[in-house]
Order: C-alpha cells, then structure tokens, then sequence
C-alpha cells in the first residue's frame, strides 16, 4: 500500500515524535490538550465499540485517496 504525506505540519511532527522517542521524552507531554482530548475521544469511541474497519472507510473515501 503506498501512502503519500504533503503536508509539512504533520510531517515535522511526525519527525520531532520520533526524535524525541530516541531522546526517552514522552510525547504525551508535547501534545495540546486539543490533541489530547481528541486521542481521548478515539479512544472512549473504540471502548464504547464505535469504530469502523479501516477497509471500510478506505472503500468509502478511496475516490478521493486515489489520484
């Protein structure tokens, strides 16, 4: 599966995540509380057993995954 990442924010996250887990830091720490309550949703959705397959939701939108 090929997947692309264009957008600059999320990718220098994604890098400062993953420097700071070669560092120890938790990067629970660094996430906005916006960030923290969305996880927070996520997660309270997947205990409450509302969560959709990833194949489902990739069929669902795959016209606009595809170029």
């Amino acid at each position: 599966m090929d997947i692309e990442l264009e957008n600059e924010y999320i990718i220098q996250e994604i890098k400062i995540l993953k420097e700071n887990c070669k560092n120890g830091k938790d990067w629970w720490n660094d996430l906005t509380d916006e960030q923290k309550k969305s996880i927070e949703r996520g997660l309270n959705d997947i205990e409450e057993g509302r969560e959709v397959p990833y194949e489902q939701v990739r069929e669902k939108y795959k016209k606009w995954l595809t170029k």
